[in-house]
């Protein structure tokens, strides 16, 4: 049955008039934004106990410890921790079996009127879903677009209240939750690119999937986690990195695929290291389109994500789930977050797409456009070479680019924003994802030769990608 969305006035004054919830706001940094929707509607008695914003720096470290920044997890989880146990350790006695206490928190950074900092926050709710339980969790990280700081305080308001209600009414659906947060508001004003459930309420939750879930209901572009599993926040992990990654469908992860970043990544950091940069982080990335490319209706199979994802974490790689399908639209997200240098790789046969003006048609710039955009600051393609249909091997040097822009590629060659990769395995170039996912799904013999050691146990292990289990 299709959801009822609810203005965020009836959600404040739901949870008022609901005696069973109660708890504390501490909000920092954009105003008491949330809390102001429980005063504005009426019986706010019934839910707030406290209302609090620990503004200055010092006070705020005398209240929840130091902090090296008062916008991040630490200090939101700092928030929450010191807010529920004062709680129950104040009201427990008098009103515990009857209560389901909460505590929410916020730490924001909204648009100044000094300058263009990044606007962002953590936010937060610790919360009993039926009285005397433990508590279980939900945070997640925030981003505001709007250009004032009035809008981004009102967006900010919304979005509190959306979790805070979800929290309590949507708890047995994570993905009613997911959908819920931007109730009255859109992506255009707010995006959620990071969200984590935990406490006894949430066990079994695959937070990998929930990151395929945010881009999917658009709640953010891009999401990420880690080998294992955890949710990672992408600007966090991004920020001031040099970045290798490699765009796949990896269905399966073939040696062909780890040669690729391998060969790519010592390019890379031979000019790291020659310009004494720091630790590089890589990224395997699967788009959007590529998850619903599979698919014969244009859905995404979750099982199928997760196969991916569970082969992707056997060989320890962090995964970058995106709805960036042109090039220049994942350098530019990147660059959002980073100065450092850029490596995106991809195979010679790929080169066709990059150099498809079709992709280009919405541009006013059209192809010359998007390269510019792609190439600028320090951004790089590794080129990894193929054979084509006859044998022949097909390189960066030896690329024919199509009709109309061999010489836009001889440039972008000989500046060296386009890289041929030098060190490879010849014998992994005659690997192709299709034809190797046919000897799985069919039996045949020899296709784990194919694939890393650890590759191949988990499709054998669980039957991934239509492998047949005891046959």
């Amino acid at each position: 049955m299709e959801r009822a969305i609810q203005t965020t006035h009836q959600k404040a004054l739901d949870i008022n008039l609901d005696l069973a919830k109660y708890g504390t706001f501490a909000e920092i940094g954009a105003g008491q934004e949330v809390v102001r929707w429980f005063f504005q509607v009426g019986g706010a008695a019934g839910t707030v106990a406290k209302s609090m914003s620990a503004y200055d720096m010092t006070v705020s470290d005398a209240i929840y410890g130091k902090a090296q920044r008062y916008v991040c997890r630490e200090r939101l989880e700092k928030m929450l921790d010191h807010e529920y146990e004062l709680n129950i350790e104040r009201l427990k006695a008098k009103r515990g079996a009857t209560t389901q206490f909460f505590a929410f928190a916020n730490t924001v950074a909204a648009k100044g009127y000094k300058g263009n900092s990044e606007c962002h926050g953590w936010m937060g709710i610790r919360f009993q879903p039926i009285p005397q339980a433990p508590p279980s969790q939900i945070i997640l990280h925030v981003r505001m677009w709007d250009k004032d700081n009035l809008s981004q305080q009102q967006a900010l308001g919304i979005v509190g209240v959306n979790l805070i209600y979800a929290a309590f009414y949507y708890t047995m659906s994570p993905d009613t939750i997911l959908e819920s947060l931007l109730d009255s508001l859109s992506i255009r004003r707010t995006e959620v690119d990071m969200i984590e459930f935990s406490g006894p309420i949430f066990d079994g939750v695959d937070h990998r999937l929930l990151s395929l879930k945010l881009v999917q209901i658009g709640l953010t572009n891009a999401a990420m986690f880690s080998p294992d599993g955890k949710v990672l926040q992408p600007s966090e992990v991004l920020y001031k990195k040099p970045i290798i990654l490699e765009r796949g469908s990896f269905r399966p992860v073939s040696h062909t695929n780890i040669d690729i970043l391998h060969s790519a990544h010592q390019q890379f950091i031979t000019d790291l290291q020659a310009h004494n940069q720091e630790q590089e982080l890589v990224l395997m990335e699967i788009t959007m389109k590529n998850l619903m490319s599979t698919s014969n209706n244009g859905s995404i199979d979750y099982q199928d994500f997760l196969a991916r994802a569970d082969m992707l974490a056997s060989v320890g790689k962090t995964v970058l789930i995106s709805n960036y399908f042109e090039y220049f639209r994942l350098a530019g997200y990147l660059r959002r977050f980073t100065k450092e240098p850029i490596g995106i790789t991809l195979g010679a046969k790929s080169l066709n797409e990059l150099f498809d003006e079709k992709y280009y048609e919405n541009l006013d710039g059209g192809i010359l456009e998007s390269f510019g955009r792609l190439f600028k600051n320090d951004i790089k393609v590794f080129v990894y070479p193929y054979l084509d249909d006859e044998g022949k091997l097909v390189t960066a040097a030896s690329f024919e680019a199509p009709a109309g822009v061999q010489d836009l590629y001889n440039h972008l060659l000989k500046k060296g924003c386009i890289v041929g990769i030098e060190k490879y395995n010849p014998d992994y170039l005659k690997i192709f994802s299709r034809n190797l996912l046919k000897d799985i799904q069919s039996g045949k013999d020899g296709w784990e030769e194919s694939v890393p050691p650890e590759v191949a146990n988990i499709i054998k292990e669980r039957g991934y990608l239509g492998y047949r289990i005891n046959e």
